[in-house]
């Protein structure tokens, strides 16, 4: 059995965006089914990971085809070096971009790619298409060839689409919304299937699909359990992965200056790690809560490195963003926070689905955007479990994230379609 994945994010493409489809593209063989990868030629990645290229199968067949980015030339071209934690400032230039292409820049390359993928899939046997988004351009590829060739369509949703918490620093007339209102509902009408990452996102999406599937975000062996990690010395409170302005964590660093004030041992024994693109903003408020001396900012890493601070700092701080909506929001870092087995302190919502993933596996806690004394009381609990040096977790119900149990699961759901 053949699907091909049309995908914008394909190593050496760096982030978040590029690990699901590369994880199942890895172990989807082991299923009997093989994957072909469809994606960009020449893509202007905001940032890049080229150890991520070893992961790819020599046996796996990729093709490409040259994408033209407008952002290239209005918006984020310098971004490479200046970090992309801000997805838009909500300026002119954000305007346009939210406005004029629609659903997404990559509105582009929709055209060239269904010309080409008509012919390959002409002559080529192919049972499925897979399209995964942002870019939600993409599902529009897979669109177009099905209306044309008839062929089975699976469409993965690794974010909303017209409810993207970012959406609305574009600032959308109404005819941008209903455009995208209008091209999201066909999408989720006319694929055979829908997959997405979060029970919450599961139930936005039944509004309009007839099957939606949750495959959640998972862990990979990379991440090496077996393997002895020397833990930091300081009480470090660990963040890996962009960090948008819209997860500033102020009552976090409300309640660690209210701590360090009370407590000069604290102060010296704390070390806040940032690493990964991080909003000037959520800078700013370090500065103002006199927290830079307490902060390490450590900028993009390769993916083998943060995995690294991940498995040696004391905490790891995981945050959702602060906007309408975020219950279904679940970040694909978690589930590396999960294998790496130490305490996950979260902000978010508290009934969301991370709050209930967090429950299940007892690797931590979740706490609301304003519960400072809940907050308060969490981080002194586990600095002096710090300070006694048993600083665990016993967390469980983990081993159903594995990427290869995540791609069974997709498997099976192929399977009938």
């Amino acid at each position: 059995m053949k699907v091909l994945i049309i995908t914008y994010y394909w190593p050496p493409a760096g982030g978040s965006g590029v690990q699901r489809w590369l994880k199942f593209a890895k172990y989807l063989p082991d299923f009997d089914i093989e994957p072909i990868i469809y994606t960009a030629d020449n893509a202007n990645y905001p940032k890049e990971d080229t150890t991520l290229l070893k992961e790819v199968s020599k046996n796996l067949r990729v093709l490409k085809q040259p994408v033209w980015e407008p952002t290239n030339i209005l918006f984020w071209k310098k971004k490479k070096s200046t970090g992309v934690s801000n997805l838009s400032k909500g300026g002119f230039l954000s305007f346009i971009r939210g406005n004029f292409f629609i659903p997404d820049p990559k509105i582009f390359w929709v055209k060239k790619s269904v010309t080409y993928l008509e012919k390959y899939i002409t002559n080529n046997a192919v049972d499925v298409i897979i399209s995964t988004g942002p870019p939600h351009s993409l599902h529009l590829i897979a669109q177009k060839l099905k209306q044309k060739l008839g062929v089975k369509w699976l469409a993965d949703f690794r974010d909303p689409w017209s409810d993207l918490y970012y959406n609305k620093d574009f600032k959308q007339l109404a005819f941008a919304k209903n455009r995208n209102l209008k091209l999201e509902k066909l999408v989720l009408k006319q694929a055979n299937c829908v997959v997405t990452v979060s029970e919450n996102l599961k139930k936005e999406f039944l509004k309009f699909a007839n099957k939606v599937h949750v495959v959640t975000n998972g862990f990979d062996d990379e991440i090496n359990q077996e393997e002895e990690t020397k833990l930091d010395s300081k009480f470090t409170i660990s963040y890996i992965g962009l960090l948008p302005i819209q997860s500033n964590p102020k009552v976090l660093f409300a309640v660690l200056q209210e701590l360090c004030k009370g407590d000069a041992k604290f102060k010296e024994d704390l070390q806040l790690n940032f690493i990964g693109d991080i909003a000037a903003a959520i800078k700013h408020e370090i500065t103002d809560c006199n927290l830079t001396k307490n902060t390490n900012f450590i900028g993009y890493v390769a993916h083998e490195k943060a995995i690294e601070f991940q498995n040696k700092s004391q905490v790891l701080l995981l945050l959702i963003p602060d906007v309408p909506n975020n219950k279904g929001i679940v970040t694909g870092k978690l589930f590396e926070y999960l294998k790496a087995k130490r305490p996950i302190l979260a902000i978010g919502p508290e009934n969301g689905d991370l709050s209930e993933i967090l429950k299940d596996t007892n690797a931590g806690v979740v706490l609301d955007f304003s519960n400072e004394a809940k907050l308060k009381f969490e981080i002194l609990q586990l600095y002096q479990q710090y300070k006694k040096g048993n600083l665990v977790v016993t967390s469980k119900n983990t081993k159903k994230y594995h990427r290869k149990e995540l791609t069974k699961q997709l498997a099976e759901i192929i399977k009938k379609i």
